[in-house]
């Protein structure tokens, strides 16, 4: 039985998973950072542990000080979180070695599953749906021209080794092609070290649809239903809700079933994701699989009654499965909206700083997932997230005037936030009535600059 685990993260995410570990009766180490010594994770844990300066490079990326750290604290788990090194195969890989459980999948399905070329062939022989593209990496621009011509304008350029929108770029034309080939594989290499690039056929105005997956050791797999994610900005989701006005029940009866195929295709473990573009005729296609735990995994467990993070936990240490897909059952409506130190506008620039006074609303069906307090700082090294406001109601309806409402509450004083943005979100038209893609920030952002 896993009886001390370290959280290789920081901020909320190391919060939500020092509180599951104290019910479940683990034990807890923190990391922190020289500029988060005051942080609340590194209060609420067991025991917490400096592992280096302020540069993530420095500290919450180091691989050789959280591995050290977790042989001095006794520690026979890691939990990675999101970001960080929740997505890294090397060091999945160091945990392996040095018989560390990490909480996620094996460090070969990291890799597999990161590398987009090969899930993308891995997702082709299982028989899963994947938008037309390259069938292996591309370097050079010539070959690059030539795969975009056969799959057609416009094309969507990625990193293979991508994430987080970087080394992604769009050419709707043999004119475009080459100088966003060329800025994409610049920023590939400067993010990530591999120039290497994909294409596929770009799919205009789909909705982002993923699906939430848990399996064990065993065999069993199960997915958690569907989540929403259409509202973003520069490929960073914004706001997210479960279930999706776009999936009725036999929709998420078939592309939950495609889901646990291409877990089982992948030989996944632990709990994942599986991304979707959905197109208006109800086509869908695999996109990614993300092998950790996500940011936007409340709702889901809001409107399952599962607690994923427990999962997680449950199913390192070699237990099998809670629930069987007979289980599953999604009730009512969730939605979750991601607090930010930035200014929407100012082109949504950070804006750390100090808070001096903040007041979180609470009541039924709210949820606050977050790390900051009164006097803490907004360290300009990470993350601008500062909380997860989630809420949950019987109807979509319901659950936006709570949202709503629940957003009118909240006081962060001391750092610009985008609250005053994500309140009048609640108020638009078009949101409150589903008709949401993936371009509708584009649409919003136009219309702020007009105004």
């Amino acid at each position: 039985m896993i009886h001390k685990i370290l959280i290789a993260n920081r901020g909320e995410i190391a919060i939500r998973i020092i509180r599951a570990c104290r019910e479940m009766g683990i034990e807890t180490v923190a990391v922190y950072s020289e500029a988060d010594k005051t942080a609340l994770h590194a209060q609420l844990a067991d025991q917490a542990v400096c592992i280096g300066p302020a540069p993530a490079k420095d500290s919450y990326l180091n691989m050789e000080q959280i591995i050290s750290a977790t042989m001095i604290t006794g520690a026979d788990a890691i939990h990675p979180g999101f970001g960080f090194l929740s997505e890294n195969s090397r060091f999945a890989e160091l945990c392996e070695a040095c018989n560390i459980t990490f909480i996620g999948p094996d460090s070969r399905t990291i890799e597999n599953l990161g590398n987009k070329a090969h899930a993308r062939k891995t997702m082709m022989d299982a028989g899963v749906p994947v938008i037309p593209g390259s069938e292996e990496a591309v370097t050079e621009l010539p070959r690059g021209m030539e795969i975009a011509k056969e799959i057609g304008y416009p094309v969507i350029i990625k990193a293979v080794l991508g994430g987080g929108g970087k080394g992604m770029r769009v050419a709707y034309s043999e004119n475009e092609f080459e100088h966003e080939f060329l800025t994409a594989q610049k920023e590939a290499s400067q993010a990530f070290g591999d120039s290497r690039m994909y294409l596929e056929h770009y799919i205009e105005n789909p909705k982002h649809i993923e699906f939430q997956i848990l399996a064990d050791q065993h065999g069993n797999i199960i997915h958690l239903g569907e989540r929403d994610c259409s509202i973003q900005r520069n490929h960073q989701k914004m706001i997210e809700e479960a279930p999706s006005t776009a999936v009725d029940e036999k929709l998420r009866k078939e592309m939950g079933n495609v889901a646990v195929r291409a877990a089982k295709a992948a030989g996944y473990t632990n709990a994942g994701t599986i991304e979707f573009l959905l197109e208006d005729n109800r086509k869908y296609y695999f996109m990614e699989m993300n092998t950790r735990i996500q940011v936007e995994h409340t709702v889901t467990e809001w409107v399952t009654g599962i607690d994923l993070i427990k999962e997680q936990i449950r199913i390192a240490d070699g237990q099998p499965l809670s629930y069987t897909q007979e289980q599953v059952k999604i009730e009512g409506h969730a939605i979750e909206c991601r607090i930010n130190a930035e200014d929407p506008f100012q082109n949504f620039r950070p804006c750390p700083g100090t808070i001096t006074d903040m007041y979180l609303p609470g009541g039924k069906g709210i949820r606050i997932d977050s790390a900051i307090y009164s006097g803490y700082t907004i360290s300009p090294y990470y993350d601008s997230m500062m909380a997860k406001l989630i809420v949950w109601a019987k109807t979509r309806n319901e659950a936006i005037k709570k949202m709503h409402s629940a957003l009118g509450e909240v006081i962060i004083e001391g750092v610009t936030t985008n609250i005053d943005f994500l309140y009048e979100m609640m108020e638009r038209k078009d949101y409150q009535k589903g008709n949401i893609k993936i371009s509708y920030m584009d649409q919003v952002l136009k219309e702020m600059q007009e105004d």
